[in-house]
């Protein structure tokens, strides 16, 4: 029951974060003019938002142990922070290949306005982010006095605060429930995938052969944005 109830505060954490990153943003777009930015900008963003997301889990962690640093917790949120950010490569994967599929369509002025609104990616970027995030979570674990900040700490005081609140915090639980969910299938589903790799990879392998497909594939996890 503990472990679940560390992923379900960790799936709370993650949708209020989500949610005063998004206020922050927008305050920050509107002061921009609503300038489109460069691929630097998108993933130097998206480095310092992971970066200080971790940091926060990392501080959540400490406090729900009582103060004390339990490397058991660190590897428990270091692995579900890697399903989360995997799960968010995998959705913008798929968005990319939709874009690309309704760009194929011979319709005059289409092209140039999906790439008008398509979102940046780049593979390479999207894994050097995340390799970083994950090795600064874990480096805490032998630096803890470098997680302290001040940005951190509000974000966490902010986040337990908001998670206290009747309404609102009655949705980021229910939100936080479903990612609790999605963790546990996505666990059990790779379990199962382990046990019978042999037999279904040679089944995918000749589905790919026949139909001459694409191997890139979405799972469904629940993405708190």
């Amino acid at each position: 029951m503990e472990v679940l109830n560390f992923i379900f505060r960790i799936g709370v954490i993650l949708a209020v974060y989500n949610f005063l990153w998004w206020i922050i943003m927008l305050f920050l777009n509107v002061l921009r003019g609503g300038k489109p930015k460069m691929l630097f900008e998108v993933y130097l963003i998206k480095s310092v938002r992971y970066l200080f997301l971790v940091d926060v889990i990392f501080l959540f962690a400490i406090k729900q142990a009582s103060g004390m640093l339990i490397l058991n917790d660190i590897l428990l949120a270091g692995m579900i922070l890697l399903i989360y950010f995997i799960g968010k490569i995998q959705s913008k994967q798929q968005r990319q290949s939709i874009f690309q599929v309704r760009g194929q369509a011979n319709i005059p002025g289409v092209q140039s306005f999906l790439n008008g609104i398509k979102p940046a990616f780049d593979i390479r970027l999207e894994i050097a982010v995340v390799v970083l995030a994950v090795s600064v979570l874990f480096g805490f674990y032998f630096a803890p006095h470098l997680a302290s900040n001040t940005i951190s700490n509000w974000f966490l005081e902010s986040i337990l605060n908001i998670e206290d609140t009747p309404v609102f915090g009655f949705i980021f639980k229910v939100i936080g429930f479903f990612f609790m969910m999605s963790v546990i299938f996505k666990i059990i589903g790779s379990i199962m995938t382990l046990l019978s790799g042999g037999n279904r990879g040679n089944q995918y392998d000749d589905q790919d052969d026949d139909d001459n497909g694409d191997d890139d594939h979405f799972d469904d996890y629940t993405e708190v944005k």
